[in-house]
């Protein structure tokens, strides 16, 4: 066969990459691979709520706001900035991280199943997680009574008059049924990109949700954790937070409803 020169020619950087029988030719790929593994690691540690709370309180602190209300208990007004301030940061790095990586909120947080039905879920799943969280913690009580080691939750100490209980049920329905639901989607969208998986992620974050309420006494803690592991199930399978959002919400509600009357499961 009489050489053509096309033969010779070198191939494109691709090409050679494709096909060499090199293990070297495929730490490209391997680098590109670990280094979208930390950026992701990095925003769902930024994201988890931990680093902007304090920043949040940080910054309360700078401005005089402290945490210590008149009567020596805890401040409502100190947890309403907190935590209305902390949707607002988290919120706001949730956006930024998914724009710069040209994933839009729509997708990532409604996908593409109608919304009525979605609706429809979250309001049927408002008993379904009263009635779990009741029995977890009667469970808890009951076997392990030790658990319940915080004599009273300081949360629910702060509703001791309708305005009160007013003020604590938007903050807990903002920060609860809003941010921790959109929260909990960005960090289990990034666990099943490049953390190993969206139901690692949910065992993981589920954990770290109930240690996030330890405050309000362990049996407390476990029962939100595995509120959390539910909300964040209905997302993995739904692809959807509007149900998780109206779900959270509503327990909220419902629980400060109940705290108010002096009946709290939880």
């Amino acid at each position: 066969m009489i050489p053509t020169g096309q033969e010779d020619a070198p191939k494109s950087i691709s090409e050679i990459s494709s096909f060499s029988d090199s293990p070297d030719s495929f730490q490209p790929k391997k680098h590109q691979a670990g280094s979208h593994r930390m950026i992701a690691l990095g925003e769902v540690v930024l994201c988890s709520g931990f680093p902007t709370q304090l920043a949040v309180a940080l910054f309360l602190s700078v401005i005089g706001i402290t945490s210590i209300g008149q009567q020596g208990g805890l401040s409502l007004w100190y947890v309403v900035a907190l935590s209305l301030g902390d949707v607002v940061v988290l919120i706001a790095l949730i956006t930024y991280c998914l724009r710069r990586h040209g994933e839009r909120l729509r997708d990532v947080f409604f996908g593409s199943r109608p919304q009525a039905l979605e609706v429809m879920l979250g309001l049927l799943l408002i008993p379904l997680t009263v009635v779990v969280a009741a029995t977890v913690v009667q469970t808890l009580h009951y076997f392990w009574p030790w658990l319940r080691n915080v004599p009273e939750n300081p949360l629910e100490a702060l509703i001791n008059s309708p305005l009160n209980a007013f003020i604590v049920a938007f903050v807990a329905i903002v920060a609860g049924g809003l941010r921790e639901e959109l929260q909990r989607a960005f960090i289990l969208r990034r666990f099943e990109q490049h953390l190993g998986g969206g139901w690692v992620g949910l065992v993981v974050f589920s954990t770290v949700f109930g240690l996030g309420h330890y405050i309000q006494g362990w049996d407390t803690a476990i029962a939100t954790g595995i509120l959390g592991a539910i909300w964040g199930a209905v997302f993995l399978v739904r692809r959807s937070v509007t149900s998780t959002m109206i779900s959270h919400a509503g327990f909220n509600a419902t629980e400060i409803f109940i705290a108010f009357f002096g009946a709290s499961t939880l």
